[in-house]
C-alpha cells in the first residue's frame, strides 16, 4: 500500500510539473520517473529469481526426502505456479513494452524541444503513459505477491507431511507402546484369574462351614428317627454329587492347563533343539573359517617363496 500511494505521488508530481515547469524539466523529470519503474522492475525481477531459488531448494528437498506421494499431491500446483509465472512473465513484457514507448516518447519530447516546437508538447499524453505504467507495475506487484503467498502455502503443505526417520520413529513408539499393552494384558488375565480362583475357593470354604453348622445343629434331632437318618443320608449323597462335579469341573481345567503346559514344553524342547543345532552348526563354519584361513596364509606364503625364487 505505501508503494502505490508513492506512485500516485510521483504521478501527481509529474502532472504538477507538467503544467507549472519549462519542458527541460519536465522532460528531466520524466526520465527520473522511467528510471524508478526501471529499478522497481529490477527488484521485481530479483523477487522472480529468488521465488525460482527456493522452488529449486524445495525440489532438492523433495527428491532427499523421497516424499512421493505429498509430491503427487503438489504436482497440480506446482502446475499452477508454472502458469502464474507465465502470466507474470506477460505482464512484465507488457510493461517493459510501456517503459520503451514512454522512453520514445520522450526521446520525441527531447526532439521537439531541441527544434523549439514546445507548443506541439502533448502533456496529457505523456501523463495518461505514465499513469498506465504506473498501473501495470502496481498490477505485477499484486502478482507477484500472489504468487509468494502460493510458494509459501506449498511449502507448509511440505513440512506437514512427515518425512522418513519420523514415520519409522512413530513405528517405534507404537510397537514400544504394543509391547506395553500387550504386558499389562497378560499381568490383567493373571490376576483376574487369580480372583476368580479365590472367590471359588471362598465359595466352597462358605458352603463347607454352613453344612458342617446345619450338621452340627440338627445331628442329635435327626439321628434320633429313621426319617431323620434317610433325610440326613439323601443330603449328603446330594453334597458328594456337588463335591463331584465341582471335582470333575476342576479336573477339566486341570487336564486343559496341563495339555497347555506340554504344548509349550513341546515348544520349548523344538526350540532347545532347535538352539543346540544353531550353535553347533556356527562352531562348525567358526572352524571352517578358521582353517580357510590358515590355508588362505600357506598359499600366500607359498606363492612368495615361489616368486623370490623365481626371481634369484
Amino acid at each position: 500500500m505505501e508503494k502505490d500511494d508513492n506512485s500516485d505521488k510521483v504521478c501527481l508530481s509529474v502532472k504538477e510539473k507538467c503544467t507549472s515547469e519549462q519542458p527541460e524539466e519536465m522532460v528531466t523529470n520524466l526520465k527520473a520517473s522511467i528510471r524508478d519503474l526501471s529499478v522497481k522492475v529490477n527488484e521485481q525481477n530479483q523477487r522472480k529469481c529468488h521465488v525460482k531459488d527456493k522452488l529449486q531448494q524445495l525440489r532438492e528437498r523433495i527428491s532427499k526426502e523421497g516424499v512421493d506421494v505429498s509430491v503427487q499431491e503438489l504436482m497440480p500446483l506446482l502446475r499452477s505456479l508454472k502458469e502464474i509465472e507465465k502470466e507474470e512473465s506477460k505482464v512484465l513484457s507488457k510493461c517493459n513494452a510501456k517503459r520503451s514507448a514512454l522512453e520514445d516518447a520522450v526521446h520525441d519530447l527531447e526532439e521537439r524541444v531541441a527544434k523549439g516546437h514546445d507548443d506541439e508538447i502533448q502533456e496529457e499524453d505523456l501523463d495518461g503513459l505514465l499513469v498506465e505504467s504506473l498501473d501495470n507495475l502496481t498490477s505485477a506487484k499484486k502478482e507477484l505477491a500472489a504468487t509468494l503467498r502460493e510458494i509459501v502455502s506449498l511449502k507448509r503443505q511440505i513440512d506437514d507431511v512427515p518425512c522418513q526417520s519420523e514415520l519409522l520413529q512413530y513405528e517405534r513408539r507404537f510397537s514400544e507402546l504394543n509391547v506395553c499393552i500387550q504386558e499389562k494384558l497378560q499381568q490383567t488375565r493373571k490376576l483376574y484369574a487369580t480372583y476368580n480362583a479365590l472367590l471359588e475357593i471362598k465359595d466352597l470354604m462358605l458352603k463347607e462351614t454352613s453344612l458342617l453348622n446345619s450338621i452340627g445343629s440338627q445331628f442329635q434331632d435327626v439321628i434320633g428317627t429313621p426319617a431323620g437318618r434317610v433325610k440326613l443320608i439323601d443330603s449328603m449323597e446330594g453334597v458328594m454329587q456337588g463335591i463331584q462335579q465341582k471335582i470333575g469341573k476342576v479336573q477339566l481345567g486341570l487336564q486343559e492347563e496341563q495339555r497347555l503346559r506340554d504344548a509349550s514344553k513341546e515348544k520349548y524342547v523344538a526350540a532347545a533343539a532347535e538352539q543346540r543345532k544353531c550353535y553347533t552348526v556356527l562352531r562348525a563354519f567358526q572352524e571352517e573359517c578358521t582353517k580357510n584361513e590358515k590355508l588362505r596364509s600357506h598359499i600366500s606364503a607359498v606363492n612368495t617363496s615361489d616368486s623370490k625364487e623365481g626371481a634369484e
